[in-house]
C-alpha cells in the first residue's frame, strides 16, 4: 500500500520572509489517497506577536497558544510523522511548504523537497479550470458539509481537503475502471461434467404466452431497436 500525508498550517502572516511563524499544525495519514484515521495536530506559540486581520482569519490568539509547544519542540514528532519520502499533500501546497521549511531551517533540520508536493488548489483548477477553486468553493461543489467550518482550523481544514481529495482523484469510485479492466477477464468456456446429467427445461405454451404478454407492456424495448 502506498502511504502518503495531507497537512495543513495556519500561520501569522501571508509571507514567511517577513517573520511569520505557524501557529498550527495538522496532518492526516492517507493510504492509497484514502484516510485510515490517524493524525497529528499541534497548536504552536509563535514567539511573535498575532495580528488582528490575521486573527479575525482562523481566530487563534496569543491567548490560545501562550501555554502551547514553540515550534522547535514538536520538529522532530511532525518531521516522524511527514515520513521520509511519501507525498505531501495540501491546498496551494507552496505556501505551506514555504512555511514548514522556513520553520525547519531555523532549527537546523532539512527542508522538504519539492518533489514530494502534491498541489490540490493545482489539481482543482485544471479540473475546473476559470472556477472558484478555495477549499469552501470545492466543498459546496462536491456536497462536503461546511456547517463546521466557522472558521479556518487547521485539523478541520484537512477533514475537509481530505474528503476534496477523494473526489478530485475519483477515490469513491477507485477501480471503477472497465477500460483498465478488461484485459483482467478471461472467457471462461463451458463444458459438461461427466459426472452431472443434463436435464432440459421444458416450457409450456402457456407459459410461453405469458411471456410474450409480458414483453408487449414494456414501451420501446432495446432488442427491437434497429
Amino acid at each position: 500500500m502506498s502511504r502518503s500525508v495531507l497537512f495543513d498550517t495556519e500561520t501569522t502572516g501571508l509571507d514567511h520572509r517577513e517573520g511569520h511563524r505557524v501557529i498550527e499544525v495538522a496532518c492526516l495519514e492517507l493510504f492509497n489517497d484514502l484516510p485510515t484515521g490517524r493524525h497529528l495536530h499541534h497548536l504552536i506559540h509563535p514567539e511573535r506577536d498575532i495580528p488582528d486581520e490575521v486573527i479575525r482569519i482562523h481566530g487563534i490568539t496569543l491567548d490560545h497558544v501562550r501555554e502551547k509547544p514553540i515550534f522547535k519542540l514538536i520538529a522532530e514528532e511532525l518531521i516522524a510523522f511527514l515520513g521520509p519520502d511519501e507525498m505531501l499533500v495540501a491546498h496551494n501546497a507552496p505556501f505551506d511548504f514555504g512555511f514548514l521549511n522556513a520553520e525547519f531551517a531555523r532549527h537546523a533540520h532539512p527542508p522538504l523537497p519539492v518533489t514530494r508536493m502534491v498541489d490540490t488548489l493545482m489539481m482543482a483548477k485544471k479540473r475546473f479550470p476559470g472556477m472558484p477553486n478555495s477549499l469552501d468553493a470545492l466543498c459546496r461543489r462536491f456536497g462536503i458539509d461546511l456547517s463546521a467550518r466557522t472558521a479556518h482550523n487547521a485539523l478541520l481544514d484537512c477533514k475537509l481537503l481530505a474528503e476534496v481529495y477523494i473526489e478530485l482523484t475519483g477515490g469513491r469510485q477507485r477501480g471503477l475502471s472497465l477500460a483498465a479492466s478488461v484485459e483482467a477477464f478471461t472467457v471462461a468456456t463451458y463444458e459438461p461434467r461427466p459426472d452431472r446429467t443434463i436435464r432440459h427445461v421444458m416450457v409450456s405454451e402457456a407459459e410461453l404466452a405469458r411471456h410474450t404478454a409480458f414483453l408487449e407492456r414494456i414501451k420501446a424495448p432495446i432488442w427491437l431497436a434497429s
